[in-house]
């Protein structure tokens, strides 16, 4: 999840590596609604949307609203206000607590976490960053439970760690070394602050809180062993120093999305994971030029590319060196170095909570890009599983995946739960989305079976291993459409449809100057520039919300339909041509990110990671009750170029919101983002991630507290010292009703 800041020197968030051809999402929008396409004058475009954590329901259709429980109204809170106070704020009548923060204790012989920057041992206390979450209820003896409300465990991935010039300064008691090289003990920390934990919690006389000495809470970092399953295992792109058989891998990086397998698994994904690797200078014709040097161009590490943390630099050991993707040994097959390192990352990442001495696997089936969620469709016997997916990055795509064993209901409940991940997730079909102008829209297969992929004159593909690894390249091949930042994917439960965020694009212009800056056609349904404070902010700052409907052969369908639900837009914006959803100030919103739709009300939650309005308030997540594609009606767009002339477009629109179907429901505290939720199965409590409070926080200001931009939690009772810390709230209603009533 990509967040806009003021102080970073470099946003490895913001890649923009994909230069192809094909067309974008915005062009494809424009050719469905206008010949002439969509142009405005001497500023910037729009971009897609939002959407979450797909998971299409097989059988689409159905009714369309969310029903309420006897005696309750869904969305019956009153909003809360835009806010940029340092503190979390939810609706009269909700309780938010803090239960799970950064460096608290896993075990019982952990030290208590001091906040001062002295604290060790992060492989055994929660890690940074906390991003997508699931649950997993557990029964009084241990075991998965589908009913249970009081006690479960907690999955939840720790994406990164607050940074300037490369040091993670809040984790060190001077704020760490902004140079190269940077001692191994500030390296070995920072690397053990990624990754995921997954903590037990219960509820005691009306109380939740994390069990310390629970023996289901652990740790996967940045260099724990895991296994690489599916096309890619043992191939010869998966070869390195560590692993001469290419079967295995150090380390999850950059974890944000989550998905739930049927079956009871944890899935994370690795999001912006190519920043934390360096290239030599020379390494290009170290490598011969040959076809390496495309995929890790296409991957956004060109020669000479300067890492995140600079985690190489620790010393000589062989955990420092990994970080190296350079050709630097002698061999043919890359066993004796790591110039084959970065193929090891970019999967969806297959955990047992349950079970922590049965080894990770990285599901290479599912392609491998800056994985956000990968959503489930609804499981029907008889009928393949379906995983949606998007890659969190500009000009990229939208994929799913179809296994190819057909859903048996005793699989619910197996035996070996990573044996029966082996079985649906490490053969099947991965397919990448192309959007058509009339509205509707393709699944093309990504194999050896397209002759576009088999021909492709960018690069030669060897196996089904070498496509799932550079699925961006396949993509590419077969001509799928470029989305703006495909974040997280979500399922409307009412009807099955698609939800996908698209959160932000920076680089659209009218009249496109450089590489990374991208021509509007006649697909930009929005063209401007937003104002913050005397900064303009040209391109699509706001985002919006995509919705897709698969056809009549529900996940498996090679086609489906589509329309824009909702645009991000400040509420005083121009409705003509920017608050295209008519937003009011109860409703407004910027860079929908997080995606979530309620197993139990099915409220849509949409969560915000915005830099474009945080003048005028934190980040939020708000509430909705989303209709149907096609639900609005078309709206026309004028636009002017710089010369003058004029263009307009014609724009699909959905049903506008109402105070009763949109509403803002939690701002959470300065500089942080709102990420990650799951709830109980009543419904009747909701866990949520605050990631990075205090984020522009300068690294010269770590001695004086005064100067950081946040001290949440310690500010709202939580732990000890003024360093603000990512954390887990848990939010209750008060008369015990569910969250969103």
């Amino acid at each position: 999840m990509k967040k806009l800041s003021d102080t970073a020197t470099i946003d490895f968030n913001d890649e923009n590596s994909n230069t192809s051809s094909n067309p974008t999402f915005d062009s494809v929008l424009a050719a469905r609604l206008s010949r002439r396409g969509l142009l405005r004058g001497s500023v910037g475009t729009m971009g897609t949307a939002l959407l979450g954590s797909f998971a299409v329901a097989a059988c689409g259709g159905g009714d369309d609203e969310v029903v309420a429980a006897p005696g309750e109204t869904l969305l019956g809170f009153n909003a809360v206000s835009k806010s940029l106070a340092d503190a979390v704020i939810v609706p009269a009548g909700y309780t938010a607590s803090v239960i799970y923060a950064l460096g608290d204790p896993l075990k019982a012989t952990t030290p208590a976490f001091k906040n001062d920057g002295t604290d060790a041992d992060y492989e055994n206390r929660a890690g940074d960053h906390h991003d997508g979450m699931e649950w997993f209820g557990l029964s009084g003896d241990g075991k998965l439970s589908a009913s249970s409300t009081d006690r479960g465990l907690l999955a939840v991935n720790h994406e990164a760690t607050t940074d300037e010039k490369l040091s993670s300064f809040f984790m060190h008691a001077n704020g760490g070394t902004t140079t190269l090289p940077r001692p191994a003990s500030e390296i070995d920390k920072e690397v053990a602050a990624h990754g995921i934990s997954v903590v037990e919690v219960k509820k005691t006389s009306g109380k939740w809180a994390t069990v310390q000495s629970s023996a289901f809470n652990f740790r996967l970092t940045a260099l724990s062993d895991i296994e690489i399953a599916g096309p890619a295992r043992g191939n010869a792109l998966m070869v390195t120093k560590f692993s001469p058989t290419g079967t295995r891998t150090r380390g999850t990086l950059n974890n944000c999305g989550t998905g739930k397998t049927p079956w009871g698994t944890f899935l994370t994904g690795e999001e912006n994971w190519f920043g934390y690797f360096t290239r030599g200078a020379a390494d290009d014709a170290a490598r011969g030029n040959d076809k390496s040097v495309t995929s890790l161009k296409r991957y956004g590490r060109n020669q000479g590319a300067a890492s995140r943390h600079g985690w190489e630099s620790g010393g000589t050991e062989d955990k420092y060196a990994r970080w190296i993707n350079s050709k630097l040994g002698a061999s043919a097959d890359g066993s004796d170095d790591y110039r084959n390192e970065m193929n090891g990352m970019g999967y969806i990442v297959e955990i047992d909570v349950l079970d922590k001495s049965r080894p990770a696997k990285k599901r290479t089936f599912l392609g491998r890009f800056a994985h956000e969620s990968a959503a489930f469709g609804t499981p029907v016997v008889g009928q393949p599983l379906v995983v949606y997916m998007g890659d969190d990055a500009r000009n990229e795509y939208v994929y799913k995946y179809v296994s190819t064993a057909l859903w048996s209901a005793a699989d619910a409940n197996p035996a070996d739960r990573m044996a029966t991940g082996d079985k649906y997730l490490d053969n099947g079909k991965l397919y990448v989305a192309k959007y058509n102008a009339d509205g509707s829209g393709q699944w093309i297969e990504l194999s050896l079976a397209n002759p576009l992929i088999a021909n492709y004159a960018g690069y030669k593909f060897a196996d089904q291993a070498d496509i799932v690894v550079n699925a961006r390249i396949a993509g590419d091949a077969v001509g799928a459409t470029k989305m703006d930042r495909p974040e997280w994917g979500g399922v409307n439960p009412a009807n099955g449809e698609i939800y996908q965020t698209l959160t932000n694009n920076s680089n659209r212009r009218v009249e496109p100057s450089g590489s990374t800056q991208l021509a509007p056609d006649a697909s930009n349904p929005r063209v401007y520039t937003d104002m913050k404070g005397s900064t303009a902010q040209p391109g699509n700052p706001n985002g919006h919300l995509l919705r897709m409907k698969e056809g009549s052969a529900g996940g498996a369908a090679t086609t489906f339909t589509w329309d824009i639900y909702l645009f991000g837009a400040e509420a005083g914006a121009d409705k003509g041509v920017v608050n295209i959803s008519s937003l009011t100030a109860d409703q407004d919103f910027s860079s929908p990110d997080g995606l979530v739709f309620s197993p139990s009300t099915g409220i849509c939650w949409i969560q915000t990671d915005d830099g474009a309005y945080t003048d005028v308030t934190n980040n939020m997540m708000l509430a909705a009750i989303p209709g149907r594609v096609g639900d609005g009606g078309k709206k026309t767009l004028s636009f002017t170029k710089a010369d003058g002339s004029k263009l307009d477009v014609v724009t699909a629109v959905g049903k506008a919101p109402t105070p009763s179907t949109l509403k803002r429901f939690l701002v959470g505290p300065v500089g942080c983002e709102i990420t990650g939720l799951c709830e109980t199965p009543d419904g009747k409590t909701m866990f949520i991630n605050i990631q990075h409070p205090g984020e522009n926080t300068l690294h010269a200001n770590i001695g004086d507290p005064a100067k950081y931009t946040s001290q949440w939690p310690t500010n709202a009772g939580y732990g000890p010292g003024k360093r603000p810390r990512s954390a887990t709230i848990v939010i209750t209603k008060n008369d015990g009703g569910r969250i969103g009533s």
